[in-house]
C-alpha cells in the first residue's frame, strides 16, 4: 500500500508565539529570559527554541560534506623518511598530505618520488618566503599541489616579517605572477588558540584576507584558510559557515570569483596533559563540527600532540577518528545536514553580522597590520582570553579530567618528550606577537611540580 497523503496535514501549525506562551505557563511565573536565555562570549543571546516564523535566512552556504579530505601533516626534516611516511599514511587512509618544509634547500622532486598523483592533494606549507622554492613546486605538473605562504601570519606569530613589509610583499607579488597553483594561506588558528572569541576570529580573518587583496596585484587562484575548531559544537558549525559567506562577500568586492578552501584542525586551547585520552573525545566532536560546517579538508590533532613527538600510533588514531566519521558514521553521505536547522542558521547570521561590523571598525582604523602595530588586536584577544581563563579557573568552563574529576594518581612528569607550555623568548620585535596558550597550563604546571 502506497500512502500519498501527508500525515502532518492533520496537525494545526504552531507559531513561535504559541510555543513561548506554553513555555511561560510551564515556568510557573519564572522570568523567561532569566531562566532559559543565555548569552555567549560573543554577545549572542541563545534562545530555548527557534522557529521558522522568526527566521529570515539571508545567506546560503551549501557545501557538500562528501568533499572533505583527510589530511596528514608531515614535517620534512629527512626527505627519505618523510616520503616513506607519506606513502604509508596514504595506504592507511589519508587522502591529502601536507608537507611542512624545514628550509628551502629540501629537494621537492626527491620528496615526491613514487607518491601517487591520482586522487591525492598535496599541500606545501612554507615557514619561509622563497620564490625559487615556489617555482620548483609549481613545476610538479603531474600532482594536485597547493602552496601555503602567509607573511602576515608570520608577523602575527613571530612579531616580525620574514624580512620587512615591502620586501615580503614584493616576493609575494612575484610568487603570484609566477605560479598557477594556489599559493596563499590565511593562518587563522592562532587567533582561536590565543583566546579570541568567534566574532573576533571571523573579523580578524576577514581583515587578514583584505590586506592581501589590497597588497597583491592579482590573485587568480583559490585562497586557503586554516581554521581552528573549538568544542562549542553548534557555534563552531555556524562559525565555518559564516566564514565562507563572509569570504565570498568580501571577494566579490575584488572581482575574485573563486570560493575559499577551508582546512580545519582541532584547537589546542582546550587540550590537556592529564587524562589525555579525553583529548580524543574533544577532537572527535571538533572534527564533526568542521565536517558539518563545510570544511574542505581536516587535519586532526593527535591526542598526544602536546607532549609527544610525532609518532605512528598518535597519527594512526587521529586518522582513524576521521575514517570512522567518514565511512562508518556516514558524514559523507548527507548533503549539508546543517542547512535549514533554524538554530544553526540563526547563529550563522548573527556571527556573520557581528564579525562584519567588527571588520569594518578595523578597516576604518587602518586595517589589520596597522592595528597589530598599534597593539589593539593583541589587547582585544588578551581581554577575551582572560575572561575565558577566569571561567576555567572558577570551574565554570569545564575540562573533564583536569579541573573536574581529576585523577590524582595520573603522573606525567616522566612522559614529556616536548615542553607543553608557553615558551618565553624575549627579543626585539616589530609588534607584540600573539601567543597561543592553553587553558589548563597553570593547573598542569602546579600538578607537575607536586609529582614525586
Amino acid at each position: 500500500m502506497i500512502m500519498t497523503e501527508n500525515l502532518f496535514d492533520a496537525f494545526e501549525p504552531v507559531s513561535s508565539k504559541q510555543w513561548k506562551q506554553q513555555i511561560q505557563y510551564e515556568l510557573k511565573g519564572a522570568d523567561y529570559n532569566e531562566a532559559l536565555v543565555w548569552e555567549s562570549p560573543e554577545g549572542i543571546k541563545v534562545k530555548p527554541f527557534y522557529h521558522e516564523d522568526e527566521l529570515e535566512i539571508k545567506y546560503t552556504t551549501s557545501q557538500n560534506p562528501e568533499t572533505f579530505k583527510i589530511v596528514q601533516n608531515i614535517f620534512v626534516h629527512d626527505v627519505a623518511l618523510s616520503n616513506k611516511r607519506a606513502l604509508d599514511s596514504l595506504n592507511r587512509g589519508a587522502e591529502s598530505i601536507r608537507f611542512t618544509l624545514e628550509n628551502e634547500t629540501i629537494s621537492v622532486a626527491d620528496l615526491m618520488q613514487s607518491l601517487p598523483s591520482e586522487g591525492v592533494s598535496y599541500y606545501f606549507n612554507l615557514p619561509f618566503l622563497s620564490v625559487n622554492c615556489v617555482t620548483k613546486i609549481n613545476a610538479l605538473k603531474a600532482y594536485n599541489c597547493s602552496i601555503q605562504v602567509d607573511p602576515i601570519g608570520q608577523l602575527v606569530k613571530d612579531g616580525n616579517w620574514f624580512e620587512n613589509l615591502d620586501k615580503d610583499f614584493e616576493k609575494l607579488n612575484a610568487i603570484a605572477s609566477k605560479t598557477t597553483v594556489p599559493f596563499l594561506i590565511i593562518n587563522t588558528g592562532i587567533y582561536q588558540n590565543a583566546g579570541a572569541n568567534m566574532v573576533q576570529q571571523l573579523a580578524y580573518t576577514l581583515a587578514h584576507i583584505n590586506e592581501y587583496f589590497n597588497r597583491i596585484k592579482s590573485i587568480n587562484q583559490p585562497i586557503t584558510i586554516e581554521v581552528s575548531v573549538g568544542t562549542n559544537y553548534f557555534f563552531e558549525i555556524a562559525k565555518l559557515r559564516a566564514l565562507r559567506l563572509l569570504f565570498n562577500t568580501l571577494a566579490k568586492e575584488y572581482n575574485h570569483e573563486l570560493d575559499c578552501h577551508i582546512i580545519a584542525t582541532p584547537t589546542k586551547r582546550n587540550k590537556t596533559l592529564y587524562d589525555y585520552n579525553v583529548n580524543m573525545l574533544r577532537t572527535t566532536t571538533e572534527c564533526m563540527s568542521a565536517i558539518l560546517g563545510g570544511a574542505d579538508a581536516i587535519a586532526n590533532l593527535p591526542y598526544d600532540a602536546l607532549y609527544h613527538k610525532d609518532n605512528e600510533f598518535g597519527d594512526r588514531i587521529a586518522r582513524n577518528q576521521l575514517l570512522v566519521l567518514k565511512h562508518e558514521s556516514y558524514f559523507d553521505k548527507v548533503n549539508n545536514a546543517a542547512d535549514g536547522a533554524y538554530y544553526i542558521e540563526a547563529l550563522t547570521e548573527q556571527l556573520a553580522d557581528k564579525a562584519l561590523l567588527l571588520f569594518k571598525e578595523i578597516e576604518e582604523k587602518g586595517g589589520l597590520i596597522t592595528q597589530l602595530i598599534e597593539g589593539n588586536i593583541q589587547k582585544k584577544i588578551s581581554e577575551s582570553a582572560a575572561k575565558e581563563q577566569e571561567l576555567f579557573d572558577n570551574g565554570k568552563e569545564i575540562l573533564l579530567g583536569t579541573n573536574k574529576y581529576p585523577n590524582k594518581n595520573d603522573k606525567m612528569k616522566h612522559d614529556l618528550e616536548l615542553y607543553p607550555f608557553v615558551k618565553q623568548n624575549p627579543r626585539k620585535t616589530l609588534i607584540v606577537p600573539i601567543i597561543e596558550k592553553r587553558l589548563a597550563e597553570k593547573l598542569e604546571q602546579e600538578r607537575l611540580a607536586q609529582e614525586e
